[in-house]
């Protein structure tokens, strides 16, 4: 079952990049915090025409936000899990119900909306097993029109990374 986003034409439209645009979003990709002046360095442009091309990806979406990204184990959500779901209808009611919940659980990193056996998948964080557990009977399973879940706990991280360049 796909749900369209709402702006869904306009962030699925490419936006016309240079070559210096993707050397500037692949530092940026590396360390958000470098300054203009160190980014025009390194893409041998000075620096007004690159603060010109980051604000235009900026407003273009390409650049969509700065983030810091965190272990999850180091504060205290030690437990991945990978959460597979199917819905009982096939419905815009029922999956709105529920893309409103699970986008409102702090626990639910991610959501995407899948093809296949099931509906959506969740990237869940938690601390423990007892709190997934706690957050599975209390919160996800109440959701409304769920039929069937699968819970795929992650043992190991081998890569994770937010790199697209």
């Amino acid at each position: 079952m796909r749900i369209p986003a709402k702006t869904e034409q306009a962030a699925t439209t490419p936006i016309a990049l240079d070559e210096k645009d993707y050397a500037i979003l692949r530092l940026l990709q590396q360390n958000a915090k470098l300054t203009v002046r160190e980014i025009a360095a390194s893409v041998h442009l000075s620096p007004t025409p690159v603060h010109e091309r980051i604000k235009r990806m900026e407003a273009n979406g390409v650049i969509k936000q700065y983030a810091t990204l965190i272990d999850h184990r180091k504060v205290q959500k030690g437990i991945m899990v990978i959460c597979y779901i199917s819905l009982k209808e096939h419905n815009r009611k029922i999956a709105r119900v529920f893309i409103d919940a699970v986008t409102g659980f702090k626990e639910v990193l991610e959501c995407y909306n899948i093809s296949g056996q099931f509906d959506f998948m969740l990237k869940i964080v938690s601390e423990n097993m007892e709190s997934y557990h706690d957050f599975y009977l209390h919160k996800l399973s109440m959701v409304k029109g769920i039929s069937h879940t699968q819970s795929i706990f992650v043992m190991g991280i081998l890569k994770d990374t937010h790199q697209l360049l």
